[in-house]
């Protein structure tokens, strides 16, 4: 098979054409991937924000057809489309059964870089080849766990479907399933890129009246506008913080979600946040970030509401065929989110223009 691999922390990725992939073991799947979304997450493996071992199959935002079957596999038939779950669902573990699948029990084994058993079905010149979030769509086929996956219509294009395994997911679900947006409310997003852009339809969809789009980039900025936002500032260009509560007569917003993972943004989104609002953390940060907060205000004179955010609040079982029905009629932007399709030998490309701020998403279509 063939596949991008990260070889180590700050390095280029290098496509492999000579990988071997092993079969199916007991509840796994041979997946033919058709499409993988490039992922800022996928970028913070590469530059250690997220620390996972090297040499690695990056990818965790993807979409394919099943080629074939571990032992045990019921959910899914040979030819079955599906699209990929980087957070697996077993729905037997404490936090599944208490409707926190998004952070599913099972996920832990994923740190090994590995599948559920915490070892890998790849090898590359004779050597173990991890892949991420026992997923690895940055290869054109992978074996993944039957619980990562959720079978979609056949009619769905896949690299539409791609999409939803990880940003719409995120960002939709900030806003629908973790925040609390009452129609008419006014929301601020800090940071544009793909799942900030998702949150941004996520409110539109939630019935918020303002929706405050924040960014250095203005190319981000018109962007959020196509999805949904309503008044945009760029953050360059004065305080951030200021400019929202200019906008909603001084009271601060309603709900501010950050979409960076930076201690400055995310100490702006809490400040942005009117008095008894609600601020949802969904950028990753770095292990060493900590944040400074006058206690007494924020949480008492102020009674602000903090809530962390992991693939947004998601239960992938109902949640992608809630949001495959909102695309169908017509309230979820898809292939709008498309900026540009690749092959896996332009994803050093794609991680630049994601940097530059010119991409919602790039998404490798491999060929097969």
């Amino acid at each position: 098979m063939k596949a991008a691999v990260l070889t180590g922390v700050d390095t280029p990725l290098e496509t492999r054409d000579d990988i071997e992939i092993a079969a199916p073991g007991p509840g796994e799947v041979r997946i033919k991937v058709v499409a993988s979304g490039v992922c800022h997450s996928d970028l913070s493996v590469q530059n250690g924000t997220i620390p996972l071992p090297t040499p690695i199959v990056l990818g965790h935002e993807g979409a394919g057809i099943v080629e074939e079957l571990g032992e045990g596999v019921t959910s899914v038939a040979v030819g079955d489309h599906v699209v990929l779950s980087f957070v697996p669902a077993c729905g037997e573990c404490y936090q599944c059964r208490h409707d926190q699948a998004y952070i599913c029990e099972k996920a832990a084994a994923q740190a090994a870089g590995g599948l559920l058993d915490m070892t890998t079905r790849l090898t590359s010149g004779g050597a173990p080849l991890h892949q991420m979030a026992c997923l690895g769509t940055y290869g054109n086929h992978a074996i993944v766990p039957e619980i990562s996956m959720v079978k979609i219509p056949d009619d769905v294009p896949l690299d539409v479907a791609a999409l939803i395994g990880c940003g719409v997911l995120t960002g939709v679900g900030a806003a629908l399933n973790t925040a609390s947006i009452r129609p008419g409310d006014t929301v601020a997003v800090i940071g544009c890129g793909g799942v900030g852009l998702n949150v941004i339809q996520g409110a539109r969809i939630a019935g918020a009246g303002k929706i405050i789009a924040i960014d250095m980039f203005d190319s981000k900025l018109e962007m959020a506008k196509e999805f949904g936002a309503t008044d945009t500032i760029n953050a360059g260009e004065g305080d951030p913080v200021g400019a929202v509560f200019a906008l909603n007569e001084g009271r601060g917003a309603d709900v501010a979600f950050e979409v960076i993972g930076l201690q400055a943004t995310i100490e702006q989104a809490i400040n942005t946040a009117r008095a008894g609002g609600e601020v949802v953390l969904v950028g990753v940060p770095r292990m060493d970030v900590n944040l400074t907060l006058n206690a007494a205000f924020t949480f008492l004179y102020l009674p602000k509401t903090i809530k962390g955010c992991w693939y947004g609040s998601s239960n992938v079982r109902t949640d992608v065929p809630k949001l495959l029905e909102l695309w169908k009629s017509g309230e979820l932007k898809l292939k709008e989110l498309i900026s540009k399709e690749i092959s896996v030998d332009q994803v050093n490309e794609a991680f630049a223009d994601m940097q530059a701020g010119t991409v919602a998403r790039s998404v490798i279509v491999h060929q097969h």
